[in-house]
């Protein structure tokens, strides 16, 4: 296979997971337009190649910012507490800000990278990062993860975005509710959360909408009789 060919393979590759990434990011509720979702091959190869039309990965980071529907899903409910003169209501701030998605350059993920990845997270005031790499980060580098709280970083292999899971027809539309709507859920049925059945954290949907402990999603299947029904999950 000539140079040229392998040239051509790689951009389509990534062309292929960064129109995964960008979809990802849209179906969270980022404000991405479904024009930048599906940028045509021609336009990425201009907007991330160099002069000897190799792509670069340096070229193709991107941010976005949370709509209104977002900030609600991630808004908690109102607090009472008791003031001076009587109940006081407190709103809460949305859990959720501005993501940046980086893509590794190197063949290898260690320590250093992730450190520096999430000084960039903090000196920018990124509220999540999605580090996207080539291949698996060290055992010890995935260790300090938790200690770089409360910053939000999530990893990927671009092996593991070539294919864009929410769009099999065997996967069934994951919707996360908002803290309004979880409570509503709760009453309507006279549950506690814990008595929903569950989701990990680290399932392939619940990874690709970034869940997080506590949520609950709204999974909505087809079926033959009733066209649609919804079941709930609660994330663990």
């Amino acid at each position: 296979m000539s140079g040229n060919d392998e040239t051509s393979q790689e951009l389509t590759r990534l062309w292929r997971i960064t129109r995964t990434v960008k979809t990802m990011c849209l179906d969270r509720g980022y404000e991405l337009t479904e024009d930048e979702c599906a940028i045509p091959l021609s336009e990425f190869r201009d907007q991330v190649c160099d002069s000897e039309g190799a792509p670069q990965r340096t070229k193709m980071v991107f941010t976005a910012r949370p709509s209104a529907g977002m900030l609600k899903r991630y808004t908690p409910l109102p607090t009472t507490r008791r003031g001076t003169e009587g109940p006081v209501q407190t709103t809460g701030e949305p859990t959720i800000g501005t993501i940046h998605v980086e893509f590794n350059p190197s063949t290898s993920v260690g320590i250093k990278d992730l450190k520096v990845f999430a000084q960039l997270l903090q000196e920018k005031n990124y509220y999540t990062g999605i580090f996207i790499t080539q291949a698996s980060p060290t055992s010890s580098a995935l260790k300090i993860i938790p200690s770089l709280l409360p910053i939000q970083m999530e990893i990927f292999k671009e092996e593991d975005l070539l294919v864009n899971i929410s769009r099999h027809e065997l996967v069934p539309k994951h919707l996360l509710l908002s803290p309004e709507e979880k409570r509503g859920l709760l009453e309507r049925y006279r549950l506690k959360e814990t008595q929903l059945p569950r989701i990990r954290v680290d399932d392939p949907m619940a990874r690709y909408l970034g869940l997080r402990r506590g949520q609950v999603v709204k999974i909505i299947r087809k079926s033959e009789t009733a066209g649609r029904y919804a079941s709930y999950r609660w994330v663990i």
